[in-house]
């Protein structure tokens, strides 16, 4: 009689764990549903011509896209500046340039894309200019320093970007030296969205992580053994450093990764779903 019981009420358990993952799951759709409805209004809204002059003189890489992929751009943007939070630091007063270019910037990211919009990140902090780090950290054997270290810009699995400004807007202005702190930095929310920065962004399923794993380990461990000309040495900091470098080459200089890096060029094709080599030779 009490294995009976028992059982019974462990189907009891079990059905009320199902009741409350349905409840979830509704609960999670309805949310999606509500979210999605209100980014499509605010892609609906008006997009002002003073912003329009903003990306037509700071943001030059806009020029290479196509008349529907700048429509799309501006969406993104729109929604960018509704759900993100900016916050000027050291001194610098935020302006709407300010917050439109580094948008601008992180919505070439997204296009062609199914996107949640950087979901983990919360507030993108801008400097005037290269800022300087005063954590500890660890350096090689183990020793912790306190000296400060001057950065352009870092991305935190915490909700941060942090940027500076004189940085954002030089990275913006050449659209061919393959240097682009923005792109830099939301690549590296892009590979923090699993939870892991480690150079391996959300993929579409285990094949896809498969040959990711395969032709970037290679190209990685290659960068380690010798520089190379379109590829960043700061990519041989870390595999998550190599693939926020490599973003800035495939978005920057798609021909030459193309020409030289074939296999790793159509990784970051098939994830950034944009074909910029083709794109530029069509130019």
């Amino acid at each position: 009689m009490r294995e009976h019981s028992t059982i019974e009420i462990d189907i009891r358990s079990f059905s009320g764990l199902a009741r409350s993952a349905n409840s979830m799951a509704f609960y999670g759709a309805m949310l999606g549903f509500f979210k999605d409805r209100r980014r499509a209004a605010v892609r609906a809204e008006p997009f002002p011509p003073a912003w329009e002059r903003v990306l037509d003189e700071n943001v030059p890489y806009l020029r290479t896209l196509a008349p529907e992929a700048r429509e799309e751009l501006i969406g993104h943007v729109k929604v960018l500046l509704d759900e993100k939070r900016f916050e000027g630091c050291g001194g610098l007063e935020l302006t709407d340039e300010i917050r439109v270019t580094i948008a601008a910037q992180a919505a070439v990211l997204l296009l062609g894309r199914e996107t949640d919009y950087y979901p983990d990140l919360e507030v993108i902090l801008v400097y005037p200019s290269t800022y300087v780090d005063r954590r500890p950290r660890v350096v090689e054997g183990g020793i912790v320093v306190e000296d400060g270290e001057a950065r352009l810009g870092e991305s935190s699995d915490r909700g941060v970007v942090v940027l500076a400004w004189n940085s954002v807007l030089r990275g913006a202005a050449d659209v061919r030296d393959g240097h682009n702190v923005v792109f830099h930095e939301f690549a590296h929310q892009l590979d923090q969205e699993d939870g892991a920065a480690d150079g391996a962004p959300v993929l579409d399923n285990r094949a896809a992580y498969a040959a990711w794993a395969r032709v970037l380990g290679a190209e990685y461990k290659q960068l380690l053994r010798s520089p190379d000309p379109v590829i960043d040495d700061y990519g041989m900091k870390s595999p998550a450093e190599f693939f926020a470098v490599v973003t800035e080459a495939f978005f920057e200089r798609p021909r030459a990764l193309r020409a030289r890096h074939p296999a790793l060029y159509e990784q970051m094709r098939d994830f950034y779903k944009q074909d910029p080599a083709a794109a530029a030779k069509a130019r």
